[in-house]
């Protein structure tokens, strides 16, 4: 017993220094922290629908109509609820009295009756009313972790990235957890926006600590890429297993096995990282501001938030586009992205060791063109079987340009900053999220006012006229103190 608690010990002892651990700790931050984004995405628009109509037809019940009193001196009324009419009938002293037939009328109910939900609900005001509900639910993760990276980066800096991957564990569990008990759009919006806080810990102080502990440029690629795995595989399973788990088991049932899964990477962080211990940065990083003011930082940056910002708009516009003419049922609303997913894990793993051979601007400049013109094409898709190869590119290049883009950003601040990554890093999140803000924010509101197919062209035409602007990453010059050589040749 007591050579099992040393071997314990000194495993623990031996894990706090590997590297491999370190990013197999992010990785299942990244997984989980992005299952629980996109779990929701087949899940919202058929709930809130759901709710709606649920809503109103207690109401119908609730609500009965009017008779119109006949009783007269000797005759008793009765209403059918089958033909709205009123039978008369006569009494025991006045037998002879034939019944006779009222029509009645009932009152003008005021309530909205909608349709109940069927799979296809077309000319629906209230689903062409959701693509703003849902584009404002979905944008409010994003808008709050906008808001807390400024303070997540500086705070890195202070105290490590320990206790900040640990707080962020700490916060997308109880997320998750009102996420499986909330009835109301109002929880679902809190449970989301609170998401936001709990992904600006994990993303930022993991990124950060990847960067401080792989140094070797094409190294820090390598493990970037991995890292990477986790979102990219978190984003695959994502909407699958929602939509899957929604259909059959109910609307709970997903976040509470996410809940789980959270709890032993909590276990995880608690025994190896050891979150209590604050561990400073050696050296005083560059300022927030002067890493803004950098212009292949914000070339960068920009690439990461126009090439999310497709797939952004695309997660709670499609869904709703498919329900209006594809008919599509629940499961399928998922299943859709699932292409994306799948050729998005592919690109950031493959991309992670080729993209520094390759040069990582030129990879970062084709994968916005893919992205711009894949886009272009989702809208001509009739069917759910239309939308596997456009949706395919789109995931396949945001893989490119992700995996570039990360390890850039690292090395553009060892080559013309400070090499400290904390705020570097919370502007690389920043952007991700930027886009995801913005996305589905504005994207719900240009669906229901142009359409569904000139949201796409507009996205589409943006990330193509963005791309060439990925040149300038290709030799981007040291400051004077910091003279190197530059690899991406």
């Amino acid at each position: 017993m007591a050579w099992g608690e040393l071997s314990l010990l000194r495993w623990l002892r031996e894990s706090r220094q590997s590297r491999k651990l370190a990013v197999l700790i992010v990785y299942i931050a990244l997984l989980l922290d992005n299952m629980l984004l996109t779990v929701v995405v087949p899940i919202i628009p058929s709930y809130l629908y759901s709710i709606k109509h649920e809503k109103n037809a207690s109401e119908i019940q609730t609500t009965k109509p009017s008779v119109v009193s006949t009783t007269m001196d000797n005759f008793q009324s009765i209403f059918s609820y089958y033909d709205n009419s009123t039978i008369v009938t006569g009494n025991e002293s006045d037998k002879t009295q034939p019944r006779e037939l009222h029509p009645t009328q009932t009152e003008q109910m005021t309530v909205n009756v909608t349709p109940s939900p069927s799979d296809c609900p077309e000319e629906d005001k209230d689903l062409l009313n959701e693509n703003v509900q849902v584009g404002l639910l979905f944008a409010s993760k994003a808008t709050v972790q906008l808001i807390t990276n400024p303070f997540i980066g500086p705070l890195t800096n202070r105290i490590g990235y320990q206790i900040p991957l640990f707080a962020g564990f700490c916060i997308m569990f109880v997320s998750t957890i009102m996420f499986a008990f909330s009835g109301s759009y109002t929880l679902l919006f809190i449970a989301r926006s609170l998401q936001g806080v709990g992904s600006s810990c994990s993303s930022v102080a993991g990124m950060g600590m990847l960067a401080s502990v792989y140094t070797d440029d094409e190294e820090r690629g390598n493990a970037m890429g991995i890292a990477l795995g986790g979102l990219a595989m978190g984003v695959l399973v994502g909407p699958p297993f929602g939509s899957v788990m929604y259909e059959f088991v109910g609307k709970s049932s997903p976040f509470l096995v996410l809940a789980v899964l959270a709890l032993l990477d909590g276990a995880v962080q608690l025994f190896v990282l050891q979150p209590s211990r604050a561990q400073a940065e050696s050296q005083k990083g560059t300022p927030l501001l002067t890493l803004l003011k950098d212009p292949y930082i914000i070339i960068a940056a920009g690439s990461i938030c126009f090439a999310n910002m497709a797939v952004a708009m695309l997660e709670p516009a499609l869904p709703i586009w498919m329900m209006e003419t594809m008919c599509s049922k629940k499961w399928q609303l998922g299943v859709a992205f699932l292409p994306a997913s799948i050729s998005y894990l592919i690109g950031t793993n493959l991309f992670g060791i080729v993209a520094h051979k390759m040069g990582r601007w030129l990879c970062a400049l084709l994968g916005m063109l893919i992205v711009g013109i894949s886009i272009l094409c989702v809208p001509f898709a009739k069917n759910i079987y239309g939308l596997i190869a456009p949706n395919f590119g789109v995931g396949f290049a945001i893989g490119m340009v992700d995996s570039s883009m990360m390890p850039i950003m690292g090395y553009l601040v060892d080559l013309r900053h400070v090499s400290v990554y904390g705020s570097v890093y919370a502007i690389a999140d920043a952007a991700l999220c930027m886009g995801f803000a913005i996305g589905p924010s504005a994207g719900g509101a240009i669906a229901k006012a142009i359409g569904f197919p000139w949201l796409m062209t507009i996205i589409g035409i943006v990330d193509i006229l963005f791309a060439p602007l990925c040149f300038f990453l290709r030799s981007p010059p040291a400051k004077e103190e910091k003279m190197t050589t530059s690899p991406y040749k």
